[in-house]
């Protein structure tokens, strides 16, 4: 008689070629979100007359205000140059993390919980 069921023989070694597998994917995935993190993602408003730049971490690193720009007369321009400016920018530090995991998780997203 036959024996059912195909676990025995096969299924500890396939778990562990599973398990290693699994662990190379999150050193890469840890090794890409480092490497996101230390890059900068700079954005422009106002035709360049403000430009904010933010880090991987989603840090505004520096603000860049060209003299013409800055009116006492209405300084609600400015607010609002720097505030699409920082927009941008954190549009493109999630751009850039979603290609990012996209080649983790072939385009399924949000796999696994993960925060990039």
């Amino acid at each position: 008689m036959a024996k059912r069921g195909g676990f025995q023989g096969g299924m500890p070694g396939n778990m562990n070629n599973l398990m290693k597998q699994a662990q190379k994917m999150q050193k890469q995935m840890e090794e890409s979100q480092k490497a996101l993190e230390e890059k900068e993602f700079t954005a422009a408003a106002g035709g360049g007359a403000v430009e904010v730049t933010i880090s991987g971490k989603r840090e505004v690193t520096k603000v860049k205000l060209s003299e013409e720009v800055v009116d006492p007369d209405d300084i609600e321009m400015l607010e609002d140059l720097i505030v699409a400016a920082t927009n941008e920018a954190l549009r493109k530090v999630d751009e850039e993390s979603a290609a990012v995991m996209s080649k983790f998780t072939g385009g399924m997203g949000g796999l696994g919980g993960f925060g990039f």
